[in-house]
């Protein structure tokens, strides 16, 4: 059985998460009392006809504090008697999670009559520490959208399922500033750039003509093939460090040509070698 505890901050994306295991296979258990996951083993779970191959649990703050507080010995436990697990807490800044709750107009789960938004979002934080500091993997969704988190959760989990790397290769626009959780940022400002060209401004780094244009550039050749090289030569290092997921980030001005048009040629590049390669354009929507 594998086990993926989504844990985290109130207004943070645990319930996107979590959608988004449902749509990987997973058997989703929103809002588990911690003192259910005491009763979690093979065992029990094939006695009562859930013997999942994966299953996914949300837990957060309206646990009791005591078993928050043992989350950690239970984890142990757990992975002691068989079970894969692996921890994601999401958290984002205080002002992200109010400006959220102020969109949605939902109510915080800690918040009531005695208690302001403000304080709940900082009880909020105080009382799931302890499950924080025993995650595998902590996302800050502070900058991030419902789709790149979609994209993180897919990526960690596809690669440590396949016991592969799993690659997420993004584009974006410098002047949107740099994308969360990044491990290598590569920067393509200095290719000849199609916006000024008055009939390629409009159109994408996934249209023919701005493909036809960018492939008679031998500049853009020799960025692709630099690109790929330099991951080509260190990919393989991260996986035999046991790493499941790495994000390349590819940029230009506005993420609209030229690292749209080098993210899709350095995914087919390398799709060759990896069976879990993943794009996204930040700046298309």
């Amino acid at each position: 059985m594998r086990l993926i505890v989504v844990s985290g901050l109130a207004g943070a994306g645990k319930s996107v998460a979590l959608n988004m295991l449902e749509d990987l296979g997973y058997y989703c258990i929103d809002n588990l009392p911690l003192g259910l996951l005491h009763e979690v083993s093979a065992a029990t779970l094939k006695d009562q006809g859930l013997d999942f191959e994966r299953l996914a649990i949300g837990v957060d703050a309206r646990a009791r504090e005591a078993e928050i507080n043992g989350f950690a010995e239970r984890i142990a436990d757990l992975r002691a008697g068989g079970i894969e697990i692996e921890v994601i807490f999401l958290h984002a800044d205080q002002t992200t999670i109010l400006r959220r709750y102020s969109e949605t107009r939902r109510k915080h789960p800690l918040s009531d009559d005695g208690q302001t938004l403000v304080d709940a979002v900082a009880a909020d934080r105080r009382l799931t520490q302890p499950i924080a500091n025993s995650a595998d993997i902590s996302v800050d969704t502070t900058r991030l959208n419902i789709h790149q988190l979609r994209d993180i959760i897919r990526n960690r989990v596809e690669g440590g399922e396949s016991g592969e790397l799993a690659i997420l290769v993004q584009s974006f626009g410098f002047k949107y500033g740099l994308p969360p959780a990044v491990d290598f940022v590569f920067d393509v400002r200095c290719l000849p750039n199609p916006h000024w060209v008055p009939e390629l401004r409009p159109l994408t780094g996934q249209d023919s003509a701005v493909t036809d244009h960018l492939a008679a550039q031998p500049a853009t050749h020799a960025m692709r093939d630099d690109i790929h090289a330099f991951l080509a030569r260190w990919l393989p290092n991260f996986a035999r460090e046991d790493r499941s997921y790495v994000t390349i980030a590819i940029g230009c001005t506005g993420g609209k040509h030229r690292s749209v048009y080098l993210t899709e040629q350095i995914a087919k590049l390398l799709r060759a070698d990896y069976d879990h390669v993943l794009v996204r354009h930040n700046e298309l929507r």
